[in-house]
């Protein structure tokens, strides 16, 4: 598995309809990087806390502040993380405050043939905008923008933007090109260092 790629399939819980992506990252991706890769397959803003949960293990940002918080997300691998707990699916929390929990499940391994990179191979559902509430504020957004009887209709629409929210369709085009532009700020930070 030392050059090896890994098919991710992430599922963003308690939300409807389905917000859905499959990702490819090679399995050696540390575990820091890996959540820069689906805050952008995602479209998530990268504006707050996550933390993977492999079993009972948590991986996050290292805080000196708090000993006992999870385990530093930029020394370990997902190959390392998956061997040492043996898990075949981990989840994925974001932003604390609103609670966003994605499961993840390990679909396919196999052999690295071209180029390394994370890439973005399947989007289904729009991501939900930041800071709405979580799950339960989500269903709400979506309730009163589609409702003009609705008593936060005017509220949500004017800190929106707009009544127009689809969120069955996923702009695979952004969020693709949101995944390439990561890869590729990653292969200039590293040519600087040679």
């Amino acid at each position: 598995m030392a050059a090896s790629l890994v098919r991710l399939k992430l599922t963003l819980d308690h939300v409807e309809p389905t917000v859905m992506r499959r990702v490819v990252v090679p399995f050696r991706i540390k575990l820091h990087r890996l959540h820069e890769v689906l805050q952008a397959a995602m479209g998530w803003t990268n504006s707050h806390l996550y933390e993977f949960r492999i079993r009972d293990v948590g991986f996050g940002p290292a805080d000196q502040d708090w000993g006992d918080g999870p385990l530093d997300a930029r020394k370990i691998s997902l190959l390392a993380a998956i061997e040492d707990i043996g898990a075949k699916s981990f989840k994925y929390l974001y932003d604390f405050g609103d609670g966003w929990t994605h499961s993840i499940k390990i679909e396919r391994t196999f052999p690295v043939i071209g180029l390394a990179e994370p890439m973005l191979l399947e989007a289904t559902g729009r991501c939900p905008p930041e800071d709405i509430g979580g799950p339960w504020g989500y269903q709400e957004f979506r309730e009163a923008l589609a409702d003009p009887t609705h008593e936060r209709h005017a509220e949500l629409v004017e800190w929106w933007g707009s009544e127009d929210y689809h969120p069955d369709k996923a702009n695979f085009d952004e969020l693709n090109k949101a995944v390439d532009d990561l890869t590729a700020k990653w292969a200039r930070k590293s040519r600087r260092k040679i």
